[in-house]
């Protein structure tokens, strides 16, 4: 058996693992059973990005709302009739929480009558087999696979099963859902499923789908990797009318759709992850007037603060360029700051709305150079340096990507320096080596070298030697000179040799005397002694 706990630590997202830990530690507190159902288990399955979170709680899900809501969740839809709850937890991730309920109908068509019961009943009153799969959080079962209606059989066959014969009239709404599944995971209808969608279609149910619900699925198709897909899938049916009569013959604007899908995944590939609901609903429904647009979104029962987002993309947008080709972000550091402050989704829309070549080059050098270079700034060796983490850390990090983005501190070296000159720290002296100090008692060896010095000194050199001959190839004058030169070394040799020989003949001569007086005093002993 697989460990699907196991998938969900390697397939979720960090932000994603957080939430799930969270929702867990707070069903323990709160001491109620609660399951990961629905499309993130579909899609943890099926290998496809997982999205959202869906968690099935049995009871009431609101204390869990509430403690979420303080952890920084945000709430973005409810309904408290059916304890739904869909919100942004904290970390930017999608999700939503409901309790585990039964849907009961009177006869095929009416209105459902909601009893709140077990996870299994839950799971069976789904609409898909896909979606009717559900993963134990719960300590006791943690990991455990709960799959009713054989829903993984589906996935296998990559196939899309309605789990009822009365699904179509039940809830007509899944006539539009169907189709949206399809286009995403390039599923086809299960061949019985096949069938009672056609007979649907042929019977008109699809006019019984409540205003409310399309918006519903439209909110759901902006959150759509490829929209346009889905859209001709409804084109194709006619269902397009049920959003206005008039989109049905004036189509939406497919071009700006799938320029927004291109967008979207360079941005994902940077790492930044834009909502782009308000830009595909704006281009979903940029082909009508604009009065027929907002009375659309009216009648789908959008909220006021959603229908103004929409309108006010284009000034929004307008806005931004005008900053972006102004003086204020000429500098590099001013334009990154300013672009950071910006969502992601209006740099998207600018992008395919009013491509603007100056506003256009600097997100790109936001994306590809900027925001990298933020990234990777050296905190650590700042911190082997010995600096605290604190105002000063911070101001020194800031002054180093500043100069960075006017590039300078590229390299390790340089970068190393700069960190110790905004730090204030001074680098130490190199250490010169000094010669090692001859002993004293080495007399011997200063007298070997000395000696070779004074013989240097009487002997003529190599090169005075080189030289003299070179200057006796050379020029008349300069042989006149030579022989001169010879001439007096000669006369001096000769009376050194005359000093030498006087020297000898006068030593001969004392030691000659010297001889005679020795024996003048020996004779006159012999004459005494007689």
């Amino acid at each position: 058996m697989p460990d699907y706990m196991y998938l969900l630590e390697s397939r979720l997202s960090p932000e994603q693992r957080a939430v799930l830990e969270r929702v867990q530690e707070l069903s323990r507190l709160q001491d109620v059973n609660i399951y990961l159902t629905g499309g993130a288990v579909r899609d943890l399955i099926s290998g496809m990005p997982i999205r959202d979170l869906d968690f099935t709680i049995e009871g009431n899900p609101l204390r869990m709302v509430k403690e979420l809501e303080k952890g920084g969740a945000r709430l973005v839809w409810e309904t408290e009739k059916l304890r739904h709850y869909e919100l942004i937890f904290a970390g930017d991730v999608d999700g939503s929480i409901c309790a585990a309920r039964e849907d009961v109908y009177e006869r095929p068509g009416a209105k459902p009558e909601y009893r709140f019961s077990s996870v299994m009943e839950d799971l069976r009153r789904r609409d898909f087999g896909v979606n009717a799969i559900a993963i134990s959080l719960n300590t006791q079962s943690r990991g455990l696979l709960l799959d009713p209606m054989n829903g993984l059989a589906d996935l296998e066959k990559q196939e899309i099963r309605s789990l009822s014969i009365h699904g179509f009239t039940n809830q007509p709404i899944r006539l539009m859902r169907i189709l949206r599944y399809c286009a995403r995971m390039g599923f086809k209808m299960e061949p019985r499923t096949q069938e009672w969608f056609d007979l649907a279609m042929q019977r008109d149910m699809q006019k019984n789908i409540e205003p409310e619900d399309v918006g519903h699925e439209l909110r759901a198709l902006a959150r759509e990797d490829n929209p346009v897909a889905t859209l001709k899938e409804w084109e194709k049916h006619g269902l397009l009318a049920l959003i206005h009569p008039n989109l049905q013959k004036r189509k939406p604007d497919y071009d700006s759709l799938n320029k927004l899908a291109k967008v979207r995944t360079n941005l994902y590939s940077a790492g930044l992850r834009p909502r782009l609901q308000y830009p595909v609903l704006f281009y979903t429904l940029g082909r009508l007037k604009s009065r027929e647009g907002a009375s659309a979104l009216r009648t789908m029962r959008f909220r006021s603060n959603e229908i103004e987002a929409i309108a006010n993309l284009i000034p929004e947008a307008q806005k931004v360029v005008k900053i972006l080709k102004g003086r204020k972000t000429n500098a590099p550091k001013e334009a990154y700051f300013y672009i950071a402050s910006l969502p992601a989704e209006i740099m998207a829309f600018i992008e395919v709305e009013m491509p603007n070549p100056r506003a256009v080059s600097k997100f790109r050098s936001y994306i590809q150079k900027w925001r990298p270079l933020r990234q990777s700034l050296p905190m650590g060796e700042l911190d082997a340096l010995g600096i605290a983490r604190g105002p000063k850390f911070d101001k020194v990090i800031e002054q180093l990507f500043e100069m960075q983005l006017r590039g300078k501190g590229k390299l390790p070296e340089e970068r190393t320096k700069i960190l110790r000159n905004l730090a204030g720290i001074k680098e130490e002296p190199k250490k010169v080596e000094k010669p090692e100090k001859k002993r004293k008692g080495d007399k011997s060896e200063r007298k070997s070298a000395a000696e070779p010095k004074e013989q240097d000194k009487s002997k003529p050199t190599a090169a005075t030697a080189v030289t003299s001959a070179s200057t006796a190839k050379g020029s008349p004058d300069a042989a006149k000179q030579s022989q001169s030169a010879s001439a007096a070394i000669g006369a001096r040799a000769r009376a050194k040799h005359a000093e030498a020989e006087n020297k000898s003949k006068s030593s001969a001569s004392k030691k000659r005397a010297a001889g005679r007086r020795k024996t003048k005093v020996g004779s006159t002993k012999k004459s005494r002694r007689r």
